[in-house]
């Protein structure tokens, strides 16, 4: 596909437009979480233990990526797992530790609320030509990078 014509914009006003995107993803991932009877960071750590596939994430692991205290992750698990979203199994080098799976069944139903969202977001990258799109996936890579980084550096819990 070739590239259609897009307006002339600044940066100011691609930022403006991410803080609306992000604005609306955060409500979104309030009602997607209350609709799969979840808070949202029980959502967003049963989306990194999915993310994680085969590489089963430790409790430590989920505690850092949701930037939350290793006794907060442990509630986390809790209600993910009498929800039937997550089970626990042996670190098999480590008996001490355990590692997170996510349920297929779980993961169904969640990805079965995204798909008509993603749906969309993929019919929207048929408007870009292949080399915009990379220029999408660097920005977006690039600067989850970033805000990784300024998470580390700036909002560590104790």
């Amino acid at each position: 596909m070739h590239a259609k014509p897009r307006p002339a914009a600044t940066p100011e006003q691609a930022l403006s437009a991410m803080d609306q995107l992000i604005a609306t993803h955060l409500v979104g991932q309030h009602e997607i979480a209350q609709q799969v009877g979840l808070s949202v960071t029980d959502l967003t750590c049963f989306a990194y233990v999915i993310e994680a596939g085969e590489n089963l994430p430790t409790a430590g692991d989920l505690a850092a990526r949701v930037h939350v205290t290793t006794g907060a992750v442990t509630g986390i698990l809790n209600r993910l797992e009498r929800a039937g979203y997550i089970t626990r199994r042996p670190d098999p080098t480590d008996r001490r530790r355990i590692r997170v799976a996510a349920q297929p069944d779980a993961v169904a139903r969640v990805r079965e609320v995204y798909e008509p969202y993603y749906a969309r977001l993929t019919h929207l990258f048929a408007d870009y030509s292949p080399d915009e799109i990379a220029v999408l996936h660097d920005w977006f890579t690039r600067a989850g990078t970033l805000a990784a980084t300024y998470l580390e550096e700036h909002c560590r819990p104790d």
